[in-house]
């Protein structure tokens, strides 16, 4: 009780220090504020009145709120209306903000009204399996994938180092398909391994001979994970979820209820992910780093700090929803052709020569071309998203496919397989970088860690209860 009440009281002070600093239009301010309203409505039951434990949730609200609330504010409030630009140098313009709010409020009135009904339809019963593992099949498995783990470190042993003492942007050499399959599925089968070895670990009874090696080789994997994923060779929407994920498994009464995650999303948002910058997009490696510590402090302030994170590129969803609502006004809606590309993203280009460029890179180019900007690697939210591919139908459509996706996702979590569990809430703490998007790079950078972490320990399962 007292934890829910720090945190609507530290909710409250927030919002109402925002709102009475936000300079803007009457009709702006009063936009805002209505989905102030709705997101406050969301938490207060998210908080009070759900009783299942709901990672989704806190993730839809703390992303909703910092990003399409906080971060917006902060940056109309800044502007001196000589020529207020957007991050993403996008104009200000009070009907491109009232329209965004507006499709912003529907998006998250139709998700919340969707969520409730597919959750009053679900039944979140736990179904017990009922397959038999042999005495040596687990042990087997764990073996396999430290093998497998410790061939991945003997393969890549000199490029990770590289990549430490070096800046991460300097090696562009494999091709991106290529670098994908590397970084987001074959690095992270030491992360099924973790979540393999601590279930086995959880089903047993007594200390024995096999416990205390699985114990041993669980240190082992782990070290071997943050070798592949730290911040010195990675960036922050890799390591958020495995990190976040790590700490969910092996401490998880630290944020195992709406309150504690809430308040720990909520907290590594608005400080400690700020914060990760300066070492994920620091251009210096290790070695420079340590001759010269003020390239980090130097890095920091750059990429905006603390304080100044809320006007940088970082949180650019608003901004991005008003630059793809410009281009559909020019080039028009895509149709479900944008959505296409998602969904078949594993085809190569030079099969398919015509695939849709992600939404991202192509509202990028478009604010290029027409408003000066120089960088194309954007993000484009799942508003946006909908909104480009069916104009407001889509936008209503897209709220209700990911409302029923985090059902099923949330029965995962209640579910009696532990790497349904885990991947499910690996899913819960992606679904910040989801909802910011663009959605090629959110759905493929999630595909990954599932093939790493859920289907490759079961492939591994089944040649051995075949075999055995």
């Amino acid at each position: 009780m007292k934890l829910k009440t720090f945190l609507v009281f530290l909710y409250l002070c927030i919002s109402t220090v925002l709102f009475l600093s936000f300079k803007a239009e009457v009709i702006v301010w009063i936009s805002f504020f209505i989905n102030f309203l709705l997101i406050t409505s969301i938490t207060y039951f998210h908080l009070n009145l759900e009783q299942t434990f709901s990672p989704f949730l806190t993730s839809f609200i703390v992303f909703f709120y910092l990003f399409c609330i906080v971060a917006p504010i902060i940056q109309i409030s800044s502007f001196e209306f000589v020529e207020p630009l957007f991050p993403n140098k996008y104009p200000y313009r009070t009907w491109d903000v009232l329209f965004t709010n507006g499709l912003i409020f529907l998006f998250c009135a139709t998700f919340f009204i969707s969520y409730l009904l597919f959750k009053k339809r679900t039944n979140y019963k736990v179904q017990k399996t009922t397959i038999k593992q042999t005495v040596y099949q687990a042990p087997l498995v764990i073996i396999t994938l430290f093998i497998i783990c410790i061939v991945l470190v003997t393969l890549n042993f000199n490029d990770i180092i590289e990549d430490i003492t070096h800046s991460i942007y300097t090696k562009e050499i494999e091709s991106v398909s290529s670098l994908l399959i590397k970084t987001k599925v074959l690095f992270l089968i030491p992360l099924g391994a973790v979540v393999y070895i601590i279930s086995y670990l959880r089903k047993s009874n007594r200390i024995t001979d096999n416990i205390i090696i699985c114990f041993c080789i669980l240190i082992f994997i782990i070290l071997m994970l943050l070798f592949f994923k730290n911040p010195l060779t990675e960036k922050r929407n890799a390591l958020g979820p495995i990190y976040i994920t790590l700490i969910y498994m092996l401490f998880p009464k630290l944020i195992n209820d709406n309150a504690k995650f809430f308040l720990f999303m909520f907290l590594s948002l608005v400080i400690v992910f700020p914060i990760m910058s300066t070492f994920t997009h620091i251009d210096a490696g290790l070695a420079e780093v340590m001759n010269e510590p003020s390239l980090l402090i130097d890095s920091f302030f750059r990429f905006g700090g603390v304080s100044a994170a809320f006007s940088s590129l970082h949180y650019d969803a608003f901004a991005n929803i008003m630059a793809t609502l410009n281009y559909v006004s020019v080039h028009g809606l895509s149709l479900g052709y944008q959505f296409l590309g998602t969904l078949l993203f594993f085809i190569p280009r030079a099969i398919w020569p015509s695939k849709p460029t992600s939404t991202g890179e192509l509202v990028g180019n478009h604010l290029i071309d027409d408003f000066g900007f120089t960088y194309n690697n954007l993000s484009n939210s799942m508003v946006s998203e909908g909104y480009i591919n069916f104009g407001i139908l889509g936008v209503i459509l897209f709220a209700i496919l990911l409302s029923y996706f985090i059902n099923i996702f949330i029965k995962w979590m209640k579910s009696d397989s532990y790497s349904k569990e885990i991947i499910a809430f690996y899913f819960a703490v992606h679904l910040i970088f989801f909802l910011r998007g663009d959605l090629t790079n959110g759905f493929t950078y999630f595909i990954g860690p599932l093939i790493a972490v859920y289907f490759i320990p079961k492939f591994i399962e089944q040649l051995f209860k075949k075999s055995l």
